[in-house]
Protein backbone atom coordinates (compact mmCIF):
# COMPACT_ATOMS: atom_id res chain seq x y z
CA UNK A 1 0.00 0.00 0.00
CA UNK A 2 1.99 3.10 -1.15
CA UNK A 3 2.13 5.60 1.51
CA UNK A 4 1.19 9.52 1.33
CA UNK A 5 4.45 10.63 0.65
CA UNK A 6 5.15 7.99 -2.02
CA UNK A 7 1.90 9.20 -3.63
CA UNK A 8 3.10 12.86 -3.73
CA UNK A 9 6.43 11.48 -4.88
CA UNK A 10 4.53 10.00 -8.20
CA UNK A 11 2.17 12.94 -8.45
CA UNK A 12 4.88 15.93 -8.40
CA UNK A 13 6.88 13.55 -10.95
CA UNK A 14 3.50 13.67 -13.06
CA UNK A 15 3.35 16.95 -12.57
CA UNK A 16 6.88 17.64 -14.16
CA UNK A 17 6.50 15.58 -16.79
CA UNK A 18 3.41 17.48 -17.91
CA UNK A 19 5.23 20.40 -17.52
CA UNK A 20 8.21 19.47 -19.54
CA UNK A 21 6.26 17.66 -22.25
CA UNK A 22 3.51 20.47 -22.51
CA UNK A 23 5.95 23.38 -23.38
CA UNK A 24 8.94 25.19 -22.02
CA UNK A 25 8.40 28.46 -20.18
CA UNK A 26 8.89 32.03 -21.89
CA UNK A 27 12.05 32.55 -20.35
CA UNK A 28 15.20 31.06 -18.55
CA UNK A 29 14.67 33.41 -15.05
CA UNK A 30 11.22 32.76 -14.17
CA UNK A 31 9.41 35.74 -12.98
CA UNK A 32 8.50 36.36 -8.98
CA UNK A 33 5.00 35.99 -10.11
CA UNK A 34 5.49 32.69 -11.37
CA UNK A 35 7.41 31.42 -8.50
CA UNK A 36 5.19 32.63 -6.33
CA UNK A 37 2.27 30.74 -8.48
CA UNK A 38 4.56 27.54 -8.44
CA UNK A 39 4.58 28.34 -4.39
CA UNK A 40 1.23 28.34 -4.15
CA UNK A 41 0.65 25.51 -6.23
CA UNK A 42 3.43 22.80 -3.88
CA UNK A 43 1.25 24.12 -1.06
CA UNK A 44 -1.76 23.62 -2.54
CA UNK A 45 -1.14 19.51 -3.23
CA UNK A 46 1.12 19.18 -0.16
CA UNK A 47 4.45 19.05 -0.53
CA UNK A 48 4.73 21.57 2.50
CA UNK A 49 3.73 18.97 4.62
CA UNK A 50 5.86 16.49 3.48
CA UNK A 51 8.97 18.54 3.41
CA UNK A 52 8.11 19.04 7.93
CA UNK A 53 8.25 15.32 7.85
CA UNK A 54 12.42 15.27 6.48
CA UNK A 55 14.45 16.69 9.00
CA UNK A 56 12.67 14.77 11.84
CA UNK A 57 12.38 11.27 10.13
CA UNK A 58 15.51 11.70 9.54
CA UNK A 59 15.97 12.50 12.82
CA UNK A 60 14.81 9.71 14.32
CA UNK A 61 16.77 6.95 11.50
CA UNK A 62 19.91 8.61 12.74
CA UNK A 63 18.75 8.06 16.78
CA UNK A 64 17.92 4.44 15.43
CA UNK A 65 21.11 3.70 13.16
CA UNK A 66 23.36 5.60 16.25
CA UNK A 67 21.64 3.98 19.76
CA UNK A 68 21.69 0.28 17.86
CA UNK A 69 25.01 -0.34 18.32
CA UNK A 70 25.56 2.54 21.11
CA UNK A 71 22.84 2.39 23.16
CA UNK A 72 24.58 5.27 25.86
CA UNK A 73 24.10 7.91 23.39
CA UNK A 74 20.63 7.38 23.41
CA UNK A 75 19.88 10.43 26.23
CA UNK A 76 23.14 13.07 24.33
CA UNK A 77 22.40 12.62 20.53
CA UNK A 78 18.88 13.17 21.35
CA UNK A 79 19.27 16.34 23.29
CA UNK A 80 21.65 17.41 20.78
CA UNK A 81 18.84 16.75 17.52
CA UNK A 82 16.40 18.70 19.26
CA UNK A 83 19.42 21.38 19.92
CA UNK A 84 20.16 21.63 15.96
CA UNK A 85 16.56 20.67 14.75
CA UNK A 86 15.47 24.23 13.98
CA UNK A 87 18.99 25.06 12.21
CA UNK A 88 17.93 22.34 9.78
CA UNK A 89 14.30 23.30 9.26
CA UNK A 90 15.69 26.25 8.39
CA UNK A 91 16.88 25.29 5.00
CA UNK A 92 12.89 23.48 4.19
CA UNK A 93 12.16 26.85 2.71
CA UNK A 94 15.03 27.07 0.58
CA UNK A 95 14.07 23.80 -0.90
CA UNK A 96 10.50 24.86 -1.39
CA UNK A 97 11.80 27.81 -3.02
CA UNK A 98 14.30 25.78 -5.21
CA UNK A 99 11.18 23.25 -6.14
CA UNK A 100 9.12 26.22 -7.01
CA UNK A 101 11.40 28.04 -9.65
CA UNK A 102 12.09 24.51 -11.45
CA UNK A 103 8.52 24.09 -11.77
CA UNK A 104 7.88 27.89 -12.98
CA UNK A 105 10.90 27.15 -15.15
CA UNK A 106 9.01 24.55 -17.05
CA UNK A 107 5.53 26.24 -17.12
CA UNK A 108 4.52 29.97 -18.08
CA UNK A 109 2.97 32.26 -15.78
CA UNK A 110 -0.56 31.76 -17.04
CA UNK A 111 0.09 28.07 -16.96
CA UNK A 112 1.10 27.55 -13.73
CA UNK A 113 -1.93 30.15 -12.65
CA UNK A 114 -4.37 28.19 -13.77
CA UNK A 115 -2.82 25.23 -12.79
CA UNK A 116 -3.70 27.16 -8.99
CA UNK A 117 -6.91 28.22 -10.29
CA UNK A 118 -7.88 24.44 -10.92
CA UNK A 119 -6.59 23.17 -7.59
CA UNK A 120 -7.96 25.87 -5.50
CA UNK A 121 -11.68 25.59 -7.26
CA UNK A 122 -14.34 22.56 -5.87
CA UNK A 123 -13.20 20.60 -8.83
CA UNK A 124 -9.59 20.79 -8.02
CA UNK A 125 -10.08 20.82 -4.05
CA UNK A 126 -12.07 17.44 -4.39
CA UNK A 127 -9.17 15.72 -6.55
CA UNK A 128 -6.79 16.30 -3.74
CA UNK A 129 -9.34 15.03 -1.09
CA UNK A 130 -9.78 11.62 -3.71
CA UNK A 131 -6.54 11.22 -4.82
CA UNK A 132 -5.20 9.16 -1.83
CA UNK A 133 -7.45 6.73 -1.92
CA UNK A 134 -8.22 6.03 -5.50
CA UNK A 135 -4.03 5.57 -5.62
CA UNK A 136 -4.08 3.40 -3.11
CA UNK A 137 -7.03 1.65 -4.99
CA UNK A 138 -5.03 1.48 -7.97
CA UNK A 139 -1.88 0.43 -6.36
CA UNK A 140 -4.20 -2.68 -5.03
CA UNK A 141 -5.62 -3.32 -8.52
CA UNK A 142 -1.94 -2.83 -9.94
CA UNK A 143 -0.56 -5.60 -7.61
CA UNK A 144 -3.70 -8.03 -8.07
CA UNK A 145 -3.12 -7.83 -11.87
CA UNK A 146 0.86 -8.38 -11.57
CA UNK A 147 0.38 -11.32 -9.51
CA UNK A 148 -2.24 -12.70 -12.54
CA UNK A 149 0.83 -12.39 -14.96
Amino acid sequence: MPSFPSILKASLGALAVLAVAGGVAEAEEPSPAAVGYATKLFTDIGMKPTLDEVVPVLFIQLERNVTKTNPELMKPLHATLLAIEPEFLKSEDGVLNQSATLLASSMTEQELKDTVAFFESPTGKKFLSVQPAVLEQVGELTRAWREKL
